[in-house]
């Protein structure tokens, strides 16, 4: 049975102790972040999962050339250039799924309330570690 996409937000918003809501607001904005950036020919990196990168196959002019399996001439059409993004997955996912690796690391990321702008005026979490000390 396949993951669908409603079913991974459910299980991170779950996982997470979040909403839903945040989740799926929170995965739109990340797919267009690495959408945008693919087309434009840059390269994402996650680290611990892989690398998402855009690959080009240049374009041929059409004309005679040897087929490589009959190894006969014959005509070949031209073929415009194509971009197409490309997934390479980390070391350490590839090792995990292939079942190198029994478990995978700690969480150690904790979530931030947000005020109602967007976190744009929550205090930094070592303002808040401080007054935390100092009470």
């Amino acid at each position: 049975m396949a993951l669908n996409r409603s079913k991974f937000l459910n299980s991170v918003a779950e996982r997470a102790n979040a909403s839903r809501r945040d989740v799926e607001h929170v995965w739109e904005n990340a797919l267009g972040v690495i959408q945008e950036a693919i087309k434009k020919g840059e390269d994402v990196s996650i680290t611990g999962f892989g690398k998402f990168k855009q690959k080009v196959t240049a374009a041929r002019k059409a004309g005679l050339r040897k087929d490589p399996f009959t190894g006969e001439m014959r005509h070949f059409a031209a073929r415009p250039a194509k971009k197409a993004p490309r997934f390479l997955p980390a070391k350490q996912f590839k090792e995990y799924v292939g079942g190198g690796i029994r478990s995978l690391p700690k969480l150690n990321t904790r979530p931030q309330a947000l005020a109602a702008d967007g976190g744009k005026t929550a205090k930094p979490a070592r303002l808040l570690l401080f007054q935390s000390i100092k009470e």
